[in-house]
């Protein structure tokens, strides 16, 4: 009797597994493929940080999405912080003020999916505009965290800078000016760093120290924070 319900069990479960991979919508499901058209879900955060593993189909899924870019090939960027095989950012869906921006592919690919499903629909709910332009302080930089001696993310360029947006209606929303405050630009910052708690492994702001009084830091190190 044991025997046949640990079997029926079995059949059960399985049978739960294929109703969940059919039925259950692909961000929620992580045995679904990637995607970085797809909405942000339960499952999203898991597929970025697998692509970090899988360089080829990272590539194909920016591909995919629409994201240029150019294969930048192993150096010594700097001698104290020699790069792997790294991408430029050439035309994303929102022009950034600065350029080149050069990243991982598994960061970029979570730059593309928070511009695409968090800055830019946030951008028309909130002020009824679309995002003309993300402002950034950049990506790659060989450096240490400030005040250690440990390398930040920036020096493998794994990170990236956000000081503010531009509207096209002209609208400017600064992380400096606008964090916390009680207006529309206040309530966007909010949202937008929230949920890039959801896509980044780090996800730094004012909040977190005075060197992050000016930007977010966003970041696909193995280092998870969201502050």
């Amino acid at each position: 009797m044991r025997h046949w319900r640990l079997i029926l069990l079995g059949l059960g479960v399985i049978a739960l597994g294929y109703l969940v991979h059919r039925f259950l919508p692909p961000q929620h499901n992580p045995l679904r493929p990637p995607s970085l058209i797809e909405p942000i879900g339960l499952a999203t955060y898991g597929k970025l940080t697998a692509l970090k593993y899988d360089e080829e189909l990272c590539r194909e899924k920016l591909i995919e999405a629409g994201v240029e870019f150019e294969v930048l090939r192993a150096d010594g960027a700097e001698k104290k912080c020699p790069l792997d095989e790294t991408l430029r950012l050439k035309r994303s869906l929102t022009p950034f003020n600065a350029a080149p921006l050069r990243m991982t592919c598994h960061q970029m690919a979570a730059l593309h999916i928070w511009e695409r499903h968090v800055l830019r629909p946030q951008a028309e709910k909130i002020f009824g505009s679309p995002l003309r332009q993300i402002e950034t302080y950049g990506s790659f930089s060989c450096r240490n965290i400030s005040g250690t001696r440990t390398r930040s993310q920036h020096s493998y360029a794994n990170a990236i800078d956000i000081s503010g947006f531009v509207l096209e209606d002209g609208t400017q929303i600064s992380v400096q000016r606008h964090w916390r405050e009680r207006s529309d630009a206040g309530k966007y910052l909010g949202r937008v760093h929230k949920k890039a708690c959801r896509l980044f492994s780090t996800t730094l702001g004012p909040d977190y120290d005075a060197a992050h009084a000016d930007h977010f830091h966003l970041d696909m190190g193995s280092v998870e924070t969201c502050r």
